[in-house]
Parts: C-alpha cells; sequence; structure tokens
C-alpha cells in the first residue's frame, strides 16, 4: 500500500516490490518496520505508520534506508 508513496519520493519506479520481513512498534496506531525487495539483489528498509482503525487513515510512509542487502538487520530507526 505504500508502494507509490515510496517510489514518488524517490523518483522511481520498482517492478519488484516484495515484502521479505517486518517488525512492529505499538504508538498511538502501530510503527511497522519492513524489509522490501525492490530488485534482484537491491532491498530497501521501510518505516510505515498505520493510525488507530477510527481515525480511517490508511498507511503512510515515513522513513526509508536504501542500499540494504537481504542480510541487513532490520533495526529501528
Amino acid at each position: 500500500q505504500v508502494k507509490s508513496q515510496f517510489e514518488s519520493q524517490t523518483n522511481r519506479n520498482c517492478a519488484v516490490f516484495t515484502a521479505i520481513k517486518y517488525k512492529t512498534q505499538v504508538v498511538a496506531g502501530t510503527m511497522y518496520f519492513i524489509k522490501v525487495q525492490i530488485s534482484d539483489a537491491e532491498y530497501i528498509h521501510l518505516k510505515v505508520f498505520q493510525s488507530l482503525p477510527h481515525e480511517n487513515q490508511g498507511p503512510s510512509l515515513v522513513g526509508f534506508q536504501t542500499g540494504k542487502t537481504r542480510d541487513d538487520p532490520l533495526t529501528y530507526f
């Protein structure tokens, strides 16, 4: 759901956009840290916020880290 947000912020199109792993952190909603494969050898880490259900808002891309590998640990940032 945040692929288009990532693509517009980085001005690129990703043919591959596959979540590999994720962690959550409960705040006033849920913060997701997601490892995403965007090409054969390129990975990114996304920070996505999902507000509480009664707010009726979709997930929003809060931050990202590029230049990651499949073996890089997924950490909070």
